[in-house]
């Protein structure tokens, strides 16, 4: 009896294909920018609506870039991730560097800007000479 319990089909778990908005993101992808932006939410849907034209060129210069072998670099950091995208390593830059990253079907509707921080977490550790008073009166001797 726990043979039974341990012992499982691989068949009865399977991976939840993923859906955005109940499509995958096939059916989406095949579809126009436009037409994609249908499922997206209301401010996101305005902002591609507004610069389709701008995604679409993206689009087709990051697959010339694929074919070239090329890194895809951008400083457009207002662009929203449509399904289109999905599976290409795009370097985001984020005021100093290109950062890379990797888009998949959870970063759908997201912009490239929420991946590529533009200011680090600050790390405290101990002060340096200078700054503490301690430190300003000690002799050099």
């Amino acid at each position: 009896m726990e043979d039974e319990k341990t012992n499982f089909d691989v068949e009865e778990i399977k991976k939840k294909e993923f859906t955005y908005r109940g499509k995958t993101i096939d059916e989406l992808s095949k579809l126009d920018v436009r037409e994609t932006a249908q499922y997206l939410p209301s401010r996101k849907r305005r902002s591609v609506l507004r610069q389709f034209h701008e995604i679409e060129k993206f689009i087709s210069r990051s697959k010339e870039k694929i074919k070239k072998n090329k890194p895809i670099r951008t400083h457009q950091r207002d662009l929203v991730i449509v399904p289109q995208m999905v599976g290409m390593r795009i370097y985001i830059h984020n005021g100093k560097s290109f950062i890379a990253k990797d888009i998949t079907e959870d970063s759908v509707g997201h912009l490239f800007g929420e991946f590529a921080l533009t200011r680090n977490k600050v790390k405290h550790s101990k002060s340096g000479v200078g700054a503490t008073k301690g430190s300003k009166h000690k002799s050099k001797k």
